[in-house]
């Protein structure tokens, strides 16, 4: 039998894990900054698709990153990673170095490398670089594939290059559960610090797959929005609403210990206080209209982080600008919160939908939230033009004061195939 020599101890008891660093990459631009100041102001990070393999789509609007990644990374680093991989590095490298780590990694910033670990949710990563293999194959021969087509393939890139960059060996998994990966990925981080495997985790998503095969399946589907892009295309919660855009990003919280976080000095964001999972069991793609997979996973969430539906103050909605899905997931927040209005935000309208990084970005949107009491509007749903079979109190218009009273934010994440996501995130020095 192998064990770590002078390996910790797990905890007798669950850990404390809190934020305290934050990253994103996302079509606002590169960085937190970005993010959060186009959201207050209401930007739309969507736009047309000008290059040539989009002409002839069915839809051409997608929510883009307005900068190459790769001329962000030293050239030989970037040249090994697939776009989304690029994306996640980034946005890891900022929440590390915004936790007050140094960027030159682990040791260089006095941790045990085995105790730090990487969470990534992701979906495919970047489909384009399969694509491109299999072009070169077929138009050029076998000796036309580069020898990095697999590795810049496999979705666990994001992963394997944020430990190569800051030289994490405790652990970097890969978490595949269509839009709720990302959320997914920082609950199984969480869990991993509460019960004493690591210390220390980067967590969040990464995608890339704004590709024409991605794109035309979509269109297929009738999944896409068709409203222009100069025209607020994704549109959550409007009585117009007519589906999502697909975009590309992400975003990673830095997760640690209270107890770690304490002895440093570390600034505090909030706390990563719980998260709850379930499974619609109903269909390929379309989300139970009932809502009762969502609502199991909010009640699991709550109970996860020892709070009630009173303590809510905050929700920020999955909430894709589908018909209906966006009213399975009021229909189950009406359920579990009650009928006292909580205000809810929707940040599609901003930035569409990134798939699998969707919960990484929107857990830092979250995260900003609690930690600036200030919520950012929903844009693409006028006072005039909300679909009232909603019934909730979405923030609309410009940003509005965090309420003084209750403590927990909620993060909802929802996938194809049924995966059902929630993160809670607590104000920080505030608990059950």
């Amino acid at each position: 039998m192998c064990s770590e020599p002078d390996a910790p101890q797990h905890p007798t008891a669950p850990r404390r894990v809190v934020v305290t660093g934050l990253g994103a990459v996302t079509p606002l631009g590169v960085g937190v900054p970005e993010l959060w100041r186009g959201l207050l102001e209401g930007r739309c990070g969507i736009r047309e698709l000008t290059g040539e393999e989009f002409t002839g789509l069915p839809v051409r609007t997608a929510a883009t990153v307005p900068v190459d990644p790769a001329g962000l990374l030293p050239r030989p680093q970037a040249r090994r990673m697939n776009r989304a991989a690029q994306f996640g590095v980034l946005a890891a490298l900022e929440a590390w170095r915004d936790a007050g780590f140094d960027g030159s990694g682990t040791e260089a910033s006095g941790l045990s490398p085995d105790r730090v670990g990487v969470s990534v949710g992701t979906i495919l990563g970047d489909a384009s670089v399969l694509v491109g293999g299999d072009r070169r194959l077929r138009e050029r021969g076998a000796r036309a594939v580069s020898p990095l087509t697999t590795p810049m393939t496999v979705p666990s890139q994001a992963a394997s290059q944020i430990s190569l960059a800051l030289r994490i060996t405790g652990e970097a998994r890969t978490v595949t559960s269509a839009c709720a990966s990302g959320t997914e990925a920082i609950g199984q981080a969480i869990d991993r610090i509460r019960y004493g495997h690591v210390d220390v985790a980067l967590a969040g998503g990464a995608e890339a797959v704004v590709t024409p095969a991605i794109m035309a399946s979509f269109a297929a589907m009738r999944a896409l929005s068709t409203h222009p892009a100069g025209e607020l295309p994704s549109r959550p919660f409007a009585r117009d609403r007519d589906g999502f855009v697909n975009g590309e990003g992400a975003g990673f919280l830095l997760l640690e210990s209270e107890e770690h976080a304490r002895t440093r000095g570390a600034r505090v964001y909030c706390e990563a206080a719980g998260w709850g999972l379930s499974a619609d069991a109903h269909h390929i793609a379309a989300p139970d209209p009932s809502g009762t997979g969502v609502a199991l996973a909010l009640h699991r969430a709550l109970r996860d982080a020892g709070g009630r539906p009173a303590d809510v103050v905050h929700v920020n909605a999955h909430a894709t600008a589908t018909v209906d899905g966006d009213l399975a997931e009021a229909n189950a927040l009406r359920a579990v919160l009650g009928a006292t209005p909580v205000p809810v935000t929707a940040l599609k309208g901003h930035l569409g939908h990134l798939q699998g990084a969707a919960g990484g970005v929107e857990a830092v949107a979250t995260a900003l939230t609690l930690h600036h009491g200030t919520i950012p509007p929903t844009i693409g749903c006028a006072q005039t033009d909300h679909d009232e079979a909603i019934g909730l109190d979405v923030v609309r218009g410009g940003p509005r004061p965090l309420p003084g009273h209750g403590d927990l934010a909620l993060s909802n994440s929802f996938g194809f195939g049924g995966h059902n996501a929630v993160l809670a995130l607590r104000r920080a020095g505030q608990g059950p």
